[in-house]
């Protein structure tokens, strides 16, 4: 059983019954997001009603007048300067300097564990921060809450990111939504994420959708996700150097999908405009359609060249011809606007959105839904608008979710749902520019800096993605010391980093992380870096048994046949390990062993055979300890085989023994004790 990490072949070894009696752990599963049919029946405003003055034309205009803006513009204050060198991003006043000092340092000392430069760090950014710069706020708002170099202080780390947040730093509004959001404060949080989701849509592109570049899991359950991270690699992935010589030697897809890899920052790779404009410039030579929208895209945008509308459509109307449906999208967008064109059209726009929808392009049921909704056009109609959003979003459109959480935030065409619309705005702006952290912290993690990696994806964590919470606590367990994990006076001691780990493992539970709800539900069961606690730990299997996990199926079974956080209920017991098995037929041998225990437990109550059941837990660890630390450490799997030979070996010897002792005494004759022997014969 792949999923069930604990029944190693060296484990069935010893007697086989202990392997039924141990909760064990399992890999994170997203969660997925779903309209109910009720929300869609129930309809606050109908088009016909609905007051046009109910909705702010301003607030629902997704084709507005502000042009698009770079990802320093949209993200202030960003660690980019210091983690990408090539940055250009020059500081503005001597409180940004001072912040991008203290944060150059605090990144170093993360790589290296120098306490004294980490405490120099930490001075800087809270010297700035008192001068009133909000990037710095945010910054020591993150050490407080991490209780770096700072003693721990939840309300400190509040504080501070709601001053940084008012000041418009984007992170820090992350961090607040996310707070908001755990405590179910949906009225303030959804406010921010909505904010938060318009600014992370005004950097998507306007023909096609960007690629999904979700934060890497570093890690499969408890072993490290090698196949994702091999595809991470940059320029030194070995897929990614043939596809760069098949470029080279004038390949048309290999050009396009290199230029792709740079302008996004695929595979590992740092993003680079430049590069990217030369490829897809190559390739359209070669006639190669994708790189003529994305050139369109790139003038559009200004993008690593001088923002250009007229050349935009020029790229984007020449991409069309060769039959690249999502570029109608582009076109429509800019006859919206009226950029790179005699003048605004709706009428074309329309036409050219639906020419993509008509082809299964999910940009024109967006920009459908948009014109429907707003009434650009067309007369409004919100049922319409919703239906195009439903399908756009169907087909993953992030931009059709956010138009999706406006209905279920305002009420207009869907019930309106707050919960629901913070979880829609939250997916939305978890693809914003601050989103580059990811990246960041896998380089760092694949370049061996595993100190880095964990700062960047604490930060992460802070601001709400579940990747980076598991990521991090992963980090803590995986590597101790060399997390590089500060404390507030110095590197963090085992307990701290044992804290710490639970910390994150259930902000990531909380987001439907099943594995990290197992570790939870381990950590309360045994104890570690918490007080025991029974209930919590059923409460946490429970968590991870609703994303229809064997693992926490089988640990609830057995806690039910113990009575350990659960009633003492046999049935149950048998219920749980029955599905355990339904849900993962490799779980057979552990179920069977359980099932086993149940019949002897139900059969022979208080027997000895139940009591030596019942003490199995205690010998295990000592067991589990003297495999690991002895035979599996020091690589003496060997005296192990010999030792099983030499027993299999007396065992059959004395079998062999007592064979041959019974067929003597079958041919011996056969005396009662109390006869006496027959007189001797007489001649």
């Amino acid at each position: 059983m792949e999923k069930i990490s604990r029944f190693t072949v060296w484990r069935i070894l010893f007697p086989l019954l202990i392997l039924s009696f141990y909760p064990v752990v399992s890999y994170g599963r997203s969660f997925v997001l779903f309209l109910s049919q009720d929300d869609i029946n129930d309809i606050t405003n109908s088009p016909d009603d609905i007051d046009p003055a109910h909705v702010d034309t301003a607030e629902w205009d997704e084709f507005g007048d502000t042009e698009t803006k770079t990802d320093e513009e949209l993200d202030p204050g960003s660690w980019r300067p210091i983690l990408e060198t090539d940055s250009d991003q020059v500081p503005r006043s001597d409180e940004d300097s001072l912040y991008y000092s203290g944060v150059s340092k605090m990144v170093s000392s993360a790589s290296s564990g120098d306490e004294r430069t980490m405490e120099e760090a930490a001075s800087e950014i809270e010297s700035s921060a008192l001068a009133g710069n909000p990037h710095a706020q945010s910054a020591l708002g993150f050490l407080y809450g991490m209780g770096q170099m700072r003693e721990r202080s939840k309300a400190k780390a509040f504080l501070y990111h709601h001053f940084a947040a008012e000041a418009g730093n984007m992170q820090s509004k992350m961090a607040l939504a996310y707070t908001y959001s755990r405590q179910d404060m949906y009225e303030k949080a959804v406010k921010i994420y909505a904010e938060l989701a318009e600014v992370a849509v005004n950097s998507f592109l306007i023909s096609k959708d960007s690629p999904v570049i979700e934060p890497v899991r570093i890690h499969n359950g408890a072993e490290e996700n090698k196949e994702a991270l091999r595809k991470s690699r940059g320029e030194e992935d070995e897929d990614f150097q043939i596809l760069e010589y098949q470029a080279q030697k004038g390949n048309a897809l290999a050009m396009y999908k290199v230029g792709l890899f740079y302008y996004f920052g695929l595979r590992g790779l740092r993003r680079d405009h430049a590069k990217a404009l030369t490829w897809f410039l190559k390739a359209v030579e070669k006639g190669e359609p994708r790189s003529m929208e994305l050139l369109g895209e790139i003038y559009a945008r200004g993008a690593g060249v001088e923002r250009n509308y007229t050349k935009a459509f020029e790229w984007l109307k020449l991409a069309s011809k060769q039959q690249l449906y999502s570029a109608y999208n582009g076109m429509g967008y800019l006859y919206v606007k009226g950029y790179g064109v005699e003048k605004k059209n709706f009428t074309k726009a329309k036409e050219y959105f639906e020419k993509a929808a008509d082809n299964d392009e999910p940009g024109g049921h967006y920009n459908l839904g948009v014109m429907y909704l707003k009434g650009i056009g067309v007369k409004r109609d919100v049922k319409l608008a919703r239906k195009y959003f439903i399908l756009a979003a169907n087909s993953g459109q992030p931009k059709a979710f956010y138009q999706l959480a406006k209905m279920f935030h305002k009420g207009v065409g869907l019930k309106k749902n707050l919960p629901t619309a913070t979880a829609f705005y939250k997916l939305v702006a978890e693809r914003g520019p601050w989103s580059s952290l990811s990246r960041w912290a896998l380089e760092s993690y694949l370049k061996g800096d595993i100190g880095k990696a964990f700062l960047l994806y604490s930060r992460m964590a802070e601001l709400g993605y579940e990747v980076a919470q598991s990521n991090a606590a992963w980090i803590l367990d995986k590597y101790g010391e060399r997390s590089m994990c500060m404390g507030g006076g110095g590197l963090c001691t085992d307990a701290e980093r044992h804290q710490r780990a639970h910390s994150l493992w259930l902000l990531a539970s909380e987001q439907g992380n099943e594995h990290a709800a197992l570790l939870i539900g381990d950590a309360y069961y045994y104890g570690r870096g918490t007080e025991r606690d029974f209930e919590r730990a059923a409460e946490a299997y429970m968590h991870a048994k609703t994303q229809s996990n064997a693992q926490a199926m089988f640990n609830l079974g057995y806690m039910h046949e113990h009575g350990q956080g659960l009633p003492l209920d046999l049935h149950l017991a048998k219920r749980y390990y029955d599905q355990a098995l339904e849900m993962d037929p490799a779980a057979k041998l552990p179920v069977t062993l359980a099932l086993t225990s149940l019949w002897i437990r139900k059969n022979y109550a208080d027997s000895f055979l139940v009591h030596l059941i019942d003490s199995l837990p205690d010998v295990f660890p000592k067991v589990e300890a003297w495999v690991e630390d002895v035979l599996m450490e020091e690589g003496n799997a060997t005296i192990l085989t010999l030792f099983v030979c030499l027993l299999t070996v007396l065992y059959l010897r004395e079998r062999h023994r007592r064979q041959n002792a019974a067929a003597v005494g079958a041919a011996a004759p056969f005396h009662h004790p109390n006869e006496n022997p027959p007189p001797p014969m007489l001649n």
